[in-house]
């Protein structure tokens, strides 16, 4: 039975194994036993599924998931937790604990050799320092997912919900609204972790489109205009676009076509929708 999702029991795991918390990895472990039941709740876990844990610290939300899923595969990349999540763990057959960065481990692999390629959910408390490169890998990875449930810092987590106009609208907003339907579940505050984080975090669930919501002629290029018209969020869209050195568009070409779009020449990037984007895109590749 899940244990450790208590402060006392999560601080005498930590103490028995002389454990130290290291900055470098983000490490802030969840103790909130009500936050936990409420994501597996959320996440839609079965015993039907397998689920893919990034960073599961000393195992507290990874009994959880043991314990209403076929099989959970814990990615930790720090060794020193190795030996505490054999221990913590060790009561489940249905767990497998990979030392490894998430960000360099072949996802597409495990799924095939554990589901039989069938797409899997994704459950995490990811570290702040990491977030962005993790749901992007997740997003643009050959992996078959069904559904990514995680917790991260409450302004990303407003980052990826939000649209055009607002100051955390940008390119990771456009690119989890292109692979994702994302629906902000809960807030966590700061007071149900050990150690303490600075911020308060939320947990977000993005539900995998089988189909984008746009069509769009080369979806890597739009993504490449994406970026470009946030780098610099000051200027217009104009000037993003021309300065980007991975771009072949001329200033002429890349006016024209914003023109073609309907929008004025001095618009800035923040202003456009995903659907505008694309458009954009095949204006600008000739294919509109």
């Amino acid at each position: 039975m899940a244990y450790l999702a208590s402060p006392r029991e999560t601080k005498a795991i930590i103490d028995s194994y002389s454990f130290n918390f290291q900055k470098k990895f983000g490490q802030n472990f969840l103790v909130d036993s009500n936050v936990l039941e409420n994501i597996i709740e959320k996440a839609g876990i079965t015993e039907d599924d397998l689920v893919l844990e990034i960073g599961p610290g000393i195992g507290t939300m990874t009994q959880y998931l043991c314990e209403h899923a076929r099989e959970v595969v814990a990615i930790e990349i720090d060794e020193t937790l190795i030996p505490i999540l054999n221990y913590t763990l060790s009561d489940y057959d249905n767990v497998e604990i990979i030392n490894d960065d998430a960000l360099k481990t072949d996802i597409e692999k495990i799924v095939k050799k554990k589901n039989g390629g069938k797409p899997i959910k994704v459950v995490a408390n990811l570290p702040y320092y990491i977030t962005t490169p993790i749901i992007m890998g997740l997003l643009e990875g050959k992996a078959p997912i069904d559904s990514i449930t995680i917790m991260v810092q409450k302004e990303v987590a407003e980052r990826m919900q939000t649209g055009p106009g607002s100051k955390d609208y940008g390119a990771l907003s456009l690119a989890v609204q292109y692979y994702a339907d994302a629906n902000i579940l809960m807030t966590v505050p700061a007071s149900c972790f050990m150690p303490r984080p600075k911020v308060d975090s939320s947990v977000i669930k993005l539900d995998i489109y089988s189909e984008p919501p746009v069509s769009v002629c080369d979806p890597e290029m739009m993504f490449k205009i994406i970026r470009a018209s946030f780098n610099q969020r000051r200027k217009t869209l104009v000037n993003g676009l021309k300065n980007a050195s991975n771009l072949p568009f001329t200033k002429e070409e890349i006016e024209e076509s914003i023109e073609k779009l309907g929008e004025d020449v001095r618009v800035r990037g923040e202003k456009l929708t995903l659907e505008q984007f694309a458009k954009l895109t095949d204006i600008l590749m000739g294919e509109d």
